[in-house]
């Protein structure tokens, strides 16, 4: 796979409930991360002592975060009402030559920041709330 454009991370919340996905706009750097935690079944009888893994235990989680500054009204409306009602709607990550993880996530914070001399910024956080699905491109 050749190296790809870092602005084709692509971070969409569904706007009314509907399936309607717009890509919060004004985003400069995006993330998204996957978790699974482990359940140690470790004893004494581990072989050698290793330590052994359950298969497909654990708690599975995804994080996205995001910087930039709000270009769109709506959106930057969306992201703060998400976040002060608490709501877990359907998001959308398109990352390049790969895939889309589609599924709920909580807006988890919303930092605002600005200079006198600069444009104002913000930072977003989002934690998966349910199932996330995957689809290769």
């Amino acid at each position: 796979m050749a190296a790809q454009n870092g602005k084709d991370l692509l971070v969409k919340v569904d706007m009314n409930g509907t399936g309607l996905f717009e890509t919060i706009a004004g985003l400069r750097a995006t993330r998204i991360s996957f978790n699974a935690e482990s359940v140690d079944v470790t004893s004494l009888e581990s072989q050698g002592g290793w330590r052994e893994l359950l298969s497909g235990a654990g708690v599975k989680s995804a994080a996205i975060s995001g910087s930039g500054v709000f270009k769109d009204a709506g959106t930057d409306e969306r992201a703060r009402q998400l976040f002060f009602d608490g709501e877990t709607p359907g998001f959308q990550v398109i990352i390049p030559e790969f895939g889309i993880v589609e599924g709920p996530f909580q807006v988890s914070s919303i930092e605002y920041a600005g200079s006198h001399n600069g444009e104002a910024t913000y930072e977003m956080s989002m934690a998966s709330a349910g199932a996330l699905s995957f689809t290769a491109l």
